[in-house]
């Protein structure tokens, strides 16, 4: 009996692993209902202490968002249009009614982005520089939430593991990495690959290819 048992759990283990290894995909129906070619993308609400986060995940959204298909509405153009009106704060103008977006910018959506991290820290015996994003794509006609993700990226992602010098060793590693990190604006980097995990028309959950992409309206492939 304890044989069995034990094939069981094992049995269980296995299925358990097998589906948190595979990603529920989202559901892009409204998505591909609403087909949007534009997206106006509004300053992000930095929930952090670093001031540099709004400025650094705004100059890396972009990229992504054009790549896979789509018009971003210049950074420049929109924000000196919110300025004109007297708009300088993200929590004001993700306030704005979605009919009025669509009024003065003429955009199809527009990405909604929260910065939930972003700067290195200093734990015992490590530092990291973590920035994680979260978005929403809504239909500024309809109102409706087309898309939505959360995103990270870690600079502890690619950095060696290695236990030499003990623990002593491990502390100087730490604070220099926090040191260096913090001076060369580390998080600029690590924005840039969590907005491309988030918006990538390749990342898992991403946006899907649009109007512009040679990937448009094909079969989303289960795994990328």
């Amino acid at each position: 009996m304890k044989y069995f048992n034990n094939v069981f759990i094992s049995v269980l283990c296995l299925i358990l692993v097998g589906c948190g290894s595979t990603p529920v995909l989202y559901d892009y129906t409204e998505f591909r209902k609403s087909d949007p070619s534009s997206i106006l993308v509004l300053p992000p609400i930095n929930n952090t202490t670093e001031v540099v986060a709004t400025y650094g995940v705004m100059s890396r959204v972009i990229a992504p968002i054009s790549e896979a298909g789509y018009y971003p509405l210049p950074v420049a153009l929109v924000e000196q249009t919110f300025r004109n009106n007297g708009l300088t704060v993200p929590e004001d103008i993700h306030a704005l009614p979605k009919e009025k977006l669509q009024e003065i910018f003429g955009a199809d959506t527009a990405l909604y982005l929260n910065i939930q991290e972003y700067g290195t820290s200093y734990v015992i015996i490590s530092s990291d520089t973590v920035v994680t994003i979260s978005a929403q794509l809504i239909d500024l006609s309809t109102g409706n939430l087309l898309w939505e993700k959360t995103a990270t990226a870690s600079s502890a992602e690619t950095r060696s593991n290695s236990n030499s010098g003990g623990l002593i060793g491990m502390l100087v590693v730490a604070a220099m990495n926090q040191i260096i990190e913090t001076v060369s604006d580390q998080g600029f980097k690590i924005a840039g690959i969590t907005a491309s995990r988030l918006l990538s028309k390749n990342s898992v959950n991403g946006l899907l290819p649009g109007p512009r992409s040679r990937e448009y309206k094909q079969p989303i492939v289960e795994g990328q």
